[in-house]
């Protein structure tokens, strides 16, 4: 039973986490409600009752504009594929940053040749500058 909970706690959390990823990537495609309520909902942590009472709707249309802002950000992310993109390229880029650090590592043991550090080193900055642009 407890592991069943944790389970299912473990879902939800990637599920918010995942929308929340989505929201940044396509929140501007969305009506200006559904972004406003993702946002409550989402990174603001707003329960449906709060953000019915602050606009003024029930919890029902809260839950609905919700879902529905849900399935377009999971449409368009189907179609478009920019958030996995984001994804493979950052680990790829983190394992350059790995590979790199290993050259270096190899050639201090090895040679300790100065061009090699140089460039290993090129490489090392330009993946930390492009996983934090």
């Amino acid at each position: 039973m407890a592991a069943e909970l944790l389970s299912w706690k473990v879902s939800v959390l990637a599920k918010d986490f995942s929308i929340a990823l989505l929201l940044d990537f396509y929140g501007e495609l969305l009506t200006e409600k559904q972004h406003e309520f993702l946002e409550y909902y989402y990174n603001e942590d707003l329960s449906l009752a709060e953000i019915a009472s602050n606009e003024g709707i029930t919890r029902q249309g809260v839950r609905d504009a919700i879902k529905r802002a849900e399935s377009a950000l999971c449409n368009m992310e189907e179609r478009l594929q920019l958030a996995a993109r984001f994804g493979d390229m950052k680990a790829g880029l983190e394992d350059i940053m790995r590979s790199a650090e290993e050259v270096h590592e190899q050639n201090k043991r090895c040679g300790l040749s100065r061009e090699i550090n140089e460039a290993a080193a090129r490489i090392s900055a330009t993946a930390e500058r492009l996983i934090h642009a």
